[in-house]
């Protein structure tokens, strides 16, 4: 008798397993999709996307209050530049609990409709919420954009140089704060930013015209 309950204790464990090991993972399926986007197969990774919003939704299917789901199904519409509908599923993933990813994905969704007001409410939200996270040098890129398209210059270039300061490898990041720091007037900061940027990608065009401008 023992012996046969064991048996189908282990047969039970292995068909667990089993299920576990072929059941998608929704985060592997984005990770990918990411991927396949970084290679110029914009197609496949929106194919890939699609299926990782299907899993999210199977997952949240089995378990309403999944904020790993809500997360990733965030991100996927996000990166679908489906805006609106990320908006959507992050209020409603806050109704159930605070969660800092699910906050700093809602203010990308803002920043993108052009709702600066609520971005930028959010994405403090988040870096107070999580200073060390692991999208906080996103976070504060994001609020320099705010800033720097509000034309508030000054808070903009505090926040492009902690992006920087957290995350110093993108060149993007550097030519922004050249030129807000060419726009305040800054010519030598603004020229070592420039020269960060070229260091980085020495094809940048722009950033050798802002360079060139500010050595002038």
């Amino acid at each position: 008798m023992k012996r046969c309950v064991s048996l189908c204790v282990f047969l039970f464990a292995a068909l667990v397993l089993v299920i576990a090991q072929d059941k998608p993972d929704a985060l592997k399926l984005y990770r990918n999709a990411r991927d396949l986007e970084a290679a110029g197969r914009g197609a496949d990774a929106s194919a890939m996307y699609l299926e990782s919003i299907e899993v999210c939704k199977l997952d949240l299917q089995a378990n309403p209050k999944n904020m790993d789901a809500y997360t990733i199904y965030g991100w996927a519409l996000n990166r679908l530049q489906k805006y609106q509908d990320a908006v959507n599923l992050c209020l409603e993933a806050l109704k159930i609990t605070s969660d800092y990813r699910i906050t700093e994905t809602l203010a990308e969704s803002y920043f993108y409709l052009g709702n600066y007001k609520d971005s930028l409410r959010h994405m403090e939200k988040y870096i107070d919420a999580a200073p060390k996270g692991e999208r906080i040098s996103t976070a504060y890129f994001f609020v320099a954009e705010i800033y720097r398209l509000t034309r508030m210059f000054n808070k903009a270039e505090i926040a492009y140089t902690a992006a920087v300061f957290l995350e110093p490898g993108l060149s993007l990041w550097w030519y922004r704060l050249g030129t807000v720091r060419e726009t305040l007037g800054e010519k030598q900061p603004a020229m070592q930013a420039y020269e960060r940027a070229l260091k980085l990608r020495p094809e940048y065009k722009e950033a050798s015209d802002g360079l060139n401008r500010v050595r002038s």
